[in-house]
């Protein structure tokens, strides 16, 4: 790995604000990792454009002959789809297939080894959708495409509200919440424990002290008002603390965060997404960061969506995009040292 990690930045879907906040972080992207943009060059500088910047597109065929800086932005042209009559803000099925084609062609360059990882701006599920690309979100295809069969989404953040850093894992993701129950299992919970483990051990620096969430208000009271956690969560937590992890519950949600807010958890594992997404966001702002887990490649992206009501106005915050970039080049340098030690055990 050179001395800062390549990372591939994805436009996601170019109708949101993803291309504005690459634009608006280049200089701050350039400064933490080698970033090239996978995505459409011709996007890209019609918002350096509408933004009167002075950063210059340079169209690459491999991330390997890219050459970044500070107002240089290298873009690889991922996908075949005709993007000029996208308007910002509109959903589209050329955008929605775009976004497909950018995310894969990146997943595909860093699984090849041209990259350390990838960072993504957000796509539109819908737009997503609309180009037959029946997926729930980033994580599904990342999973899919790399062969995943234990993964998970962490939101990830450190800030003024959890300055010792918070990760939050999602049991169930993108699904409604009359799926939620019958989506559970003892087995899943287990497997999301140990997820949460392994990668905070990374960004925390020692043994994580974790958390599981109740499913129902007050765990229940007993059974008062369900029975899953004493028929699914509590084996799942007695499970993993026998395998030696760090790790309490079930506990009930609403007093949980404020628990791990005070610095009691390093981690949380949430039953569903709005669950952990809500505490967690009210927590950090835009200082969140989406992490994939247990793939064999690193991930990060925005904790944000595409916000069509502000895209192509000159206002979006580029902030997450950094704090996703800044975790990316973490994790990337720690799997990289963790793979030359391996090297050198093998040589012994």
């Amino acid at each position: 790995m050179p001395a800062k990690p390549r990372l591939l930045i994805t436009l996601g879907d170019v109708a949101g604000i993803g291309p504005e906040i690459v634009v608006r972080a280049w200089p701050e992207l350039n400064g933490l990792c080698q970033p090239v943009v996978v995505g459409d060059a011709g996007i890209l500088r019609r918002v350096i454009a509408q933004l009167d910047q002075a950063h210059e597109v340079a169209e690459s065929a491999d991330p390997n002959d890219a050459v970044p800086s500070a107002h240089r932005i290298p873009c690889i042209q991922a996908s075949q789809q005709d993007l000029n009559a996208v308007a910002p803000g509109k959903l589209t099925a050329a955008a929605g297939r775009a976004a497909y084609d950018f995310l894969v062609a990146a997943i595909d360059w860093t699984l090849a080894g041209a990259a350390d990882g990838i960072v993504t701006c957000p796509l539109h599920k819908e737009g997503l959708h609309a180009a037959g690309r029946n997926y729930p979100g980033h994580t599904e295809i990342l999973a899919e495409r790399t062969g995943s069969r234990e993964f998970a989404m962490m939101l990830w953040a450190r800030g003024p509200l959890v300055p010792r850093g918070l990760g939050v894992v999602h049991v169930t993701l993108h699904m409604a919440l009359r799926d939620v129950f019958r989506s559970l299992s003892t087995a899943a919970i287990v497997e999301k424990i140990r997820l949460l483990d392994g990668v905070l051990h990374k960004l925390c620096g020692h043994r994580p002290r974790l958390a599981v969430a109740a499913l129902n208000p007050h765990a229940s009271d007993g059974g008062l008002f369900g029975d899953e956690e004493r028929l699914i969560i509590g084996p799942a937590v007695d499970q993993a603390r026998n395998d030696g992890l760090d790790v309490v519950g079930p506990l009930p949600c609403d007093t949980l965060f404020v628990r791990a807010a005070g610095g009691a958890f390093d981690g949380v594992v949430a039953m569903y997404h709005d669950q952990g997404h809500i505490a967690l966001k009210l927590l950090s702002g835009l200082q969140a960061v989406n992490i994939s887990l247990g793939l064999p490649i690193v991930r990060t992206s925005v904790a944000h969506g595409t916000a069509y009501d502000i895209a192509g106005k000159g206002v979006a915050d580029h902030r997450s995009l950094v704090e996703a970039a800044r975790v990316a080049v973490l994790l990337a340098r720690e799997t990289a040292e963790r793979a030359t030690g391996r090297r050198k055990l093998d040589a012994c």
